[in-house]
């Protein structure tokens, strides 16, 4: 299996079936999503294990609300789990989540971004590639009962800015 890639690495692109819960009117649109389309801008991926779920729930709510700290800084935010679109979208709508929720059902996402755990799911991670897609941090977490809060990532997004 990869190992997650390292920084400074080319971030494994991907195309993976997504939708997003329009804020106006609550309609979910459903497309594909491209890592390349991100390009451009600084891009957060959420790896995380299940929709629903105390943890996850708590992580991706707390990026909802801190979604505008992520935009002031150029920044996206895609949610990535191993359930699919119906799942991702009772999940958006109950918890009113405000950033894509992509569906990497088969994990092959995970298993390129070494973050897939044979008969378990996905280590709940985050990686945050710069404008040209490349790694530029990580966090891989062992046991996945807590998660990188917002201080976090939008330190490291800002360093980006230098």
């Amino acid at each position: 299996m990869p190992k997650p890639p390292e920084a400074g690495a080319q971030a494994p692109g991907f195309t993976l079936p997504g939708l997003l819960l329009s804020a106006s009117d609550g309609a979910a649109e459903r497309r594909d999503y491209e890592l390349s389309e991100a390009k451009g801008s600084p891009l957060v991926l959420v790896f995380y294990p299940g929709d629903d779920t105390a943890v996850c729930t708590k992580q991706l709510c707390s990026y909802t609300s801190d979604l505008d700290r992520f935009k002031e800084l150029g920044a996206t935010v895609w949610g990535i789990s191993p359930q699919d679109l119906d799942s991702h979208e009772a999940f958006a709508r109950k918890h009113r989540l405000a950033f894509p929720l992509l569906a990497d059902t088969d994990r092959a996402v995970a298993k390129a971004y070494g973050i897939a755990v044979p008969g378990l799911g996905l280590r709940r991670s985050v990686f945050i590639l710069d404008a040209d897609g490349a790694v530029r941090w990580k966090h891989v977490a062992l046991a996945g009962l807590t998660f990188q809060h917002s201080d976090t990532l939008t330190a490291q997004l800002a360093a980006l800015r230098g």
